[in-house]
């Protein structure tokens, strides 16, 4: 019965994608780490932040990765990999094993027009997920985790970096740049799986109520241009193999540009955020929100390949 209260929380692992390193990360965070396998991660940057924290900073209390499936890269054999680099005790071939195994599943995927077919059978299992970000990059999909929610189906996403810790700090308090009037965010990568962490780093600070986004770069170099019902302008400039960089925020009296630097502070918060969730049912943030970001997800994609026109929210028929 959800939710699963102070139970010890075993919970299973899907992985990967391409690029995408986070079962390793993500177990890590939970189980901690052993050097020797972790020494050789794909992704190096990840025993880089992994490395720099103190060995009592790994573990969220009564939780632990257990199982651990990749299905679509490498297989058996990077499930292999990191469970020996994460201290993973089981490696199963087949995600439906974890059935019945498992208290909680995270589907850390970042490709999201899997993420119907990955999340499926456990959602109808009636098992809670975690899934990666953008939870979803089109209409229909979108349509679907809507009405999954609605017939109370379990499932929370989110970027990291809306825990991001030097931006916190300002969802919450502004007050002295005064009204917010412009934000520039810039971002690495590919606005179909990163975009996301543009948006949801500045999300919290204007809340619902985006009107529209327009896309005018490609799908090499993004440049979206998002307006918000406040009278506030956001443009996320975004490209693969570009540099990342922080936030500049514009108000009527004041401007400040944060930087954001502890990759691990933003995932351990997301995923203890996820353990309380799965203890109490109480969501970190309402599902409304999802929907809106993923509706900005969708609508700036849909701009790019309509040749840069400007998408409103309200064409999109997903209600919650």
């Amino acid at each position: 019965m959800f939710p699963l209260g102070n139970k010890e929380l075993k919970i299973g692992i899907l992985g990967m994608t391409e690029g995408n390193g986070h079962p390793y990360s993500w177990s890590a965070i939970f189980n901690g780490y052993n050097k020797e396998y972790m020494d050789l991660c794909e992704f190096p940057v990840i025993p880089q932040y992994l490395y720099k924290q103190p060995e009592h900073t790994f573990g969220i209390e009564g939780a632990h990765i257990t199982h651990i499936c990749c299905t679509g890269f490498a297989e058996r054999e990077m499930a292999e990999k990191v469970a020996k680099a994460a201290n993973i005790p089981n490696v199963v071939d087949d995600p439906l094993d974890m059935i019945g195994e498992v208290d909680a599943v995270i589907c850390a995927t970042d490709v999201a027009d899997e993420h119907i077919d990955r999340c499926r059978p456990f959602l109808e299992a009636g098992i809670p997920m975690f899934i990666d970000k953008p939870l979803v990059n089109n209409e229909d999909d979108l349509r679907t985790f809507v009405q999954w929610r609605k017939e109370g189906k379990m499932f929370l996403t989110s970027s990291s970096l809306r825990y991001s810790k030097e931006m916190e700090i300002f969802h919450e308090n502004h007050y002295e740049l005064g009204r917010l009037m412009y934000i520039c965010q810039p971002m690495l990568k590919k606005y179909e799986t990163y975009g996301i962490h543009a948006l949801e780093m500045i999300y919290p600070l204007l809340g619902q109520g985006f009107i529209s986004a327009q896309n005018t770069g490609t799908y090499e170099q993004a440049m979206v241009h998002l307006k918000h019902k406040s009278g506030c302008y956001v443009d996320i400039a975004q490209g693969i193999g570009m540099a990342g960089a922080g936030t500049l925020i514009i108000g009527s009296a004041g401007s400040r540009y944060v930087d954001d630097g502890d990759t691990f502070y933003g995932f351990k918060k997301q995923l203890a955020k996820f353990v309380h969730w799965l203890r109490t049912g109480e969501e970190p943030f309402p599902f409304e929100e999802t929907v809106e970001l993923m509706k900005l997800v969708i609508a700036g994609l849909r701009s790019r390949e309509e040749g840069a026109r400007e998408v409103f929210l309200s064409e999109i028929d997903v209600e919650y």
